[in-house]
């Protein structure tokens, strides 16, 4: 990422203004001191194969000059070389859940410097980037082991024998569907098989400024799949807002730090980082 450079240099009253065509690339310089009248000129200097200009303000003894970022075509590379260290800190974790202090530490330290690098996501000016399905590759809040993360939800392992499969969420930015949908296996009794079900968590979601999403919970759905994908889907009944509780009213917002065509990255309001992959 470049950053900007700035070196002062003592100027004399009777510095001139020509200098040499290949000595700076086109940038401003900010000439600042400590006499009381100021003034502004543009210094123009023509090449054959381009066109330099020089903007300078006031001064007397000294002048700054700010070295612009580089190339766009630069910055798009750091960027790709930053995800591609993000998603390499996520891989081989299992989602998250099996993630150690160590590892929710290097994926967080990662995802910050892909969005610093980056800049701030603008969705009100293209919303599009949201549409499709995307698949969770991490998320720190798989790391407590449960399958609601930070926020309440039923435990994972020997409490309660469901395995955790694939996640994802399908988003339709005109009908503003937001989906949750989790892949799930269910143990049962022995001899039974495992019972494999998929549930569909529909919500529906709103822009807030310009990268903070809501979603309002709306139903949840159950199908069973495999040797049980003839079954019909069950909608599970909605607990009344009444006897919810406060932690879980049903909506909740996060905020999009990074996105592009096919990764994105979001931190929930309960400090979640998760990634997606396009699916």
């Amino acid at each position: 990422m470049a950053s900007l450079l700035h070196s002062r240099l003592p100027l004399s009253h009777n510095h001139s203004s020509s200098s040499s065509p290949n000595s700076c690339q086109s940038f401003p310089c900010h000439l600042s001191g400590r006499s009381k009248r100021s003034s502004q000129r543009l210094l123009e200097e023509k090449s054959n194969d381009s066109k330099r200009s020089l903007i300078c303000q006031s001064g007397i003894d000294e002048v700054t000059f700010i070295e612009l970022p580089g190339s766009k075509k630069d910055k798009a590379e750091l960027i790709g070389s930053l995800k591609l260290k993000l998603l390499s800190a996520v891989s081989g974790l299992n989602r998250g859940l099996a993630a150690s202090e160590d590892d929710l530490k290097k994926a967080d330290e990662a995802a910050k410097e892909l969005e610093s690098c980056a800049g701030a996501v603008d969705l009100a000016a293209d919303l599009d980037k949201l549409q499709g399905r995307w698949k969770l590759i991490y998320s720190s809040a798989f790391s407590s082991r449960t399958l609601g993360g930070s926020r309440p939800g039923p435990p994972t392992g020997r409490l309660l024998p469901i395995t955790l499969g694939q996640v994802f969420q399908r988003i339709d930015v005109l009908s503003k569907d937001f989906d949750n949908i989790v892949e799930l296996e269910l143990g049962a009794p022995w001899p039974f098989p495992p019972v494999e079900a998929t549930a569909t968590l529909a919500h529906k979601f709103e822009l807030i400024g310009s990268s903070m999403i809501k979603i309002i919970f709306e139903k949840t759905t159950v199908k069973t799949t495999g040797n049980l994908s003839q079954l019909p889907p069950l909608e599970v009944p909605r607990i009344p807002d009444q006897l919810r509780p406060p932690s879980n009213r049903g909506s909740g917002e996060f905020e999009v730090t990074y996105i592009d065509s096919d990764t994105r990255v979001t931190r929930g309001d309960r400090g979640e980082l998760r990634v997606f992959v396009i699916s």
